[in-house]
C-alpha cells in the first residue's frame, strides 16, 4: 500500500470538470478528452497538494492543469495521458504558484548514484512509504525540499518509471535517481529521527 491519496470534494472536482470540458468547441473532442482525462483527476490533486502544500492553491492548479491540457489536447500524441497531466501541472505550479510553495531548493550531486537503471524491488525507504500510511508519513515528504519530494511522490505514490519522471521534470534520469536516493536518505534520517524521539504515529 503507497502513501493513501486523499480525495477532497474529488465529486466535486470530477462535476467542475465535465462541465469545464462540456464547454469545448468540439463536442467529440471535450469527451475523449473527458474520458481519457478524468480518471487521473484525483492523483493529479494529489500531487498538486504535495507540490503546494494548500489545498485552495492545490485545486486553482488542477483547474488550470485541465483548462491548460484541454486546450492542447488535440496535439497530444502520446500513449499515457498521466505524465503529460502531471507535467503541465509542474509547470502550472512552476509559473504561478511558485512563491507559494515552501521548503529550500537542495544542491544536488550524482556522484553517489548508481549506474544501474534497475533499483531493488523493496528497500527499506520503500518500505517505510508502503506500510506506514500515517499523517507522520505524509509530513516528512512534505518536508523534503521540493525537488526531492517532487520526485518521491511522483515515484512512490504515483507509481511512475524513472523515464516518465524525468520526461515530467524535464531532467536525465540519472539527476531522478539521484533525487530520488537523496529523498529517501533523508526520509530514512527522519525517520530514525522521530522513533528515537518515540513512536512517530
Amino acid at each position: 500500500m503507497m502513501l493513501a491519496r486523499r480525495r477532497h470534494s474529488g465529486r466535486g472536482r470530477s462535476a467542475q470538470f465535465t462541465t469545464m470540458a462540456g464547454g469545448a468547441n468540439d463536442p467529440d473532442l471535450a469527451r475523449r478528452f473527458r474520458d481519457a482525462a478524468l480518471p487521473h483527476l484525483d492523483e493529479v490533486y494529489s500531487l498538486s497538494r504535495y507540490l503546494l502544500h494548500n489545498p485552495t492553491d492545490a485545486e486553482d492548479a488542477v483547474q488550470e492543469c485541465y483548462l491548460r491540457a484541454l486546450k492542447h489536447f488535440a496535439s497530444f500524441r502520446g500513449d499515457a495521458i498521466k505524465p503529460w497531466l502531471f507535467a503541465i501541472l509542474r509547470n502550472v505550479c512552476r509559473a504561478a504558484y511558485a512563491q507559494r510553495a515552501t521548503g529550500p531548493q537542495a544542491t544536488e550531486s550524482t556522484n553517489d548514484v548508481s549506474p544501474l537503471w534497475g533499483e531493488p524491488p523493496e528497500t527499506p525507504e520503500t518500505y517505510v512509504l508502503r506500510r506506514h500510511d500515517t499523517e507522520a508519513i505524509r509530513a516528512m515528504v512534505s518536508a523534503l525540499p521540493d525537488a526531492y519530494r517532487e520526485a518521491i511522490v511522483l515515484r512512490e505514490i504515483h507509481d511512475l518509471s524513472y523515464r516518465d519522471i524525468a520526461a515530467i521534470v524535464n531532467a536525465p534520469v540519472v539527476t531522478v535517481m539521484s533525487r530520488l536516493a537523496r529523498a529517501r536518505s533523508l526520509l530514512r534520517a527522519a525517520w530514525i529521527s522521530a522513533e528515537g524521539k518515540g513512536s512517530p504515529r
